[in-house]
């Protein structure tokens, strides 16, 4: 898939993977890629905040939904963040009290052409 970490600043992970990897055969982005590039972009962003943190975790997407909005026609790129009604701090305190924590993720393809919120789930590894 040639997928790629293309920044990070601000609590908003980017990600990118090449059209040309990822396309159909109208020639756009296949549907599966994008489903693919934000998951991981939401998987990416819980476990970076966890690294940034001190914390060994395993990740894992609990569940999530998608709604696709146009074609891409060029490279896909996910950006993704905390739901708005999400908080790191929160997230990180429970973390700590109970070993495990879940995470509400929103991920999109810049332009919008495809969203995903997800519920990302952080299990201590110790």
């Amino acid at each position: 898939m040639g997928i790629n970490i293309v920044g990070y600043e601000n609590g908003v992970l980017r990600m990118q993977a090449p059209l040309g990897s990822n396309h159909n055969d109208k020639g756009n982005a296949f549907g599966g890629s994008l489903a693919s590039v934000m998951t991981l972009a939401g998987w990416a962003l819980v476990s970076l905040r966890l690294a940034l943190a001190g914390k060994q975790a395993e990740v894992y997407v609990a569940d999530s939904s998608i709604r696709y909005r146009a074609p891409v026609y060029g490279d896909l790129l996910a950006v993704a963040r905390a739901a708005p009604d999400q908080d790191w701090d929160d997230f990180l305190t429970v973390f700590d009290k109970r070993g495990r924590a879940r995470m509400t993720v929103r991920a999109e393809i810049a332009g919008g052409a495809a969203e995903l919120e997800g519920r990302f789930v952080a299990i201590s590894k110790g």
